[in-house]
């Protein structure tokens, strides 16, 4: 017998005889909405993470033509704000959350739109899988969105959008909205009816000051909760990664396993991440790389923006290419075979889990 099940054991050889006595007890407990511990051991005191959530794929072949009919049929503007589709994980009773922590969206702008400017105090952040022509207009900087690119917008900022061209556009929005709404700390305010500033400059404001590798303004040497810089772009990601696999191939330790180069989008005033609830990553594997199997404490969605590759997530194998989004819920298994080079972005929930001291991670090596 295993602890687990002689633990189980123990709770259940401790079960009491009902009474007449007892049954009064809990209903007296009930009349004064309390709970006995010694009722529900199993339930508040688990052996490992229990999510509610479940491991789910969304495709992309099916989540961006639901978006293009929405584009048809739903205007954007006050009320509504935002033409986002979440991704409402099975297994949350109908919460539109992809995890307790995660809220994550396909939002889509169509041609010549404008998304109105609010700000909440939930931190989000966009990242593009396809297209351009959108800019996100954060307090007043308007940030050019393109394939690729990782942007951010950190709570209780000002941000609309504007498409300024004659295409749509799609793109994931992620959010802390499930944890923010669990411990009461949501603010929401209306903006301008369009946006504080329409034009459409290559660079934004925040990269003119912040997007320089090692180099930090002398006018702003206070540490930022949420990073200043606002767009984390393609360009320097992918050649982050491709110097990673090409350091690896002349014998340089500079991937995190075998065939499998990653990056962390940090904060340039504090080298933490980018937010202080949100954790952002972009991962590439060679073409045959197997990731090991891993366990880890808090939950994750995983975007694929290129490439094949399978999943494997609760012991159940997914194909995916570009676009599918997976989430992994807390403590679940999960383990990645690349088809061909395979290029996954993935946010989480890890500062909080580890500011809170619960980071914890199992890896299974064969």
């Amino acid at each position: 017998m295993t602890i687990e099940a002689e633990g189980v054991a123990e709770l259940q050889n401790a079960e009491l005889e009902m009474t007449p006595e007892l049954a009064e007890l809990y209903r007296d407990f009930d009349a004064h909405h309390l709970a006995p511990l010694w009722t529900q051991t199993s339930d508040v005191l688990t052996f490992h993470p229990r999510s509610e959530a479940v491991p789910f794929v969304w495709r992309w072949r099916d989540l961006y033509p639901l978006a293009e009919r929405s584009g048809e049929l739903v205007p954007v503007g006050r009320g509504g704000e935002r033409r986002a589709i979440a991704l409402a994980n099975p297994g949350l009773r109908g919460a539109p959350y992809a995890s307790p922590t995660i809220w994550a969206a396909i939002q889509y702008l169509g041609p010549r739109e404008t998304a109105p400017e609010h700000r909440h105090a939930q931190n989000a952040f966009r990242f593009v899988v396809e297209g351009e022509g959108v800019w996100t207009v954060v307090n007043g900087d308007p940030v050019a969105m393109r394939r690729g690119d990782f942007l951010l917008t950190p709570g209780w900022n000002f941000h609309g959008h504007h498409n300024d061209t004659d295409h749509p556009m799609a793109w994931i929005d992620g959010l802390d909205v499930p944890l923010s709404d669990y411990i009461d700390v949501g603010f929401f305010e209306y903006g301008t009816e369009r946006v504080t500033d329409e034009a459409s400059p290559d660079v934004s404001r925040s990269e003119r000051l912040w997007a320089y590798p090692g180099l930090r303004p002398l006018s702003a040497l206070d540490d930022r909760v949420s990073s200043p810089l606002s767009a984390y772009r393609w360009e320097h990601t992918d050649r982050a990664l491709t110097a990673q696999l090409e350091l690896e191939d002349e014998g340089h330790p500079a991937t995190v396993e075998q065939g499998h180069a990653a990056i962390r989008y940090v904060n340039p005033t504090t080298g933490g991440d980018v937010m202080p609830t949100l954790r952002a990553e972009f991962h590439r594997l060679r073409s045959g790389a197997l990731t090991p199997e891993r366990h880890e404490v808090g939950s994750s969605v995983w975007q694929v923006f290129d490439g094949r590759g399978t999943f494997v997530v609760g012991g159940v194998r997914h194909a995916l290419e570009k676009g599918d989004l997976v989430v992994v819920p807390s403590w679940i298994p999960w383990s990645i075979e690349a088809k061909s080079e395979f290029d996954l972005f993935r946010f989480n929930d890890g500062p909080v889990i580890e500011r809170l001291g619960f980071a914890r991670t199992l890896v299974s090596r064969s």
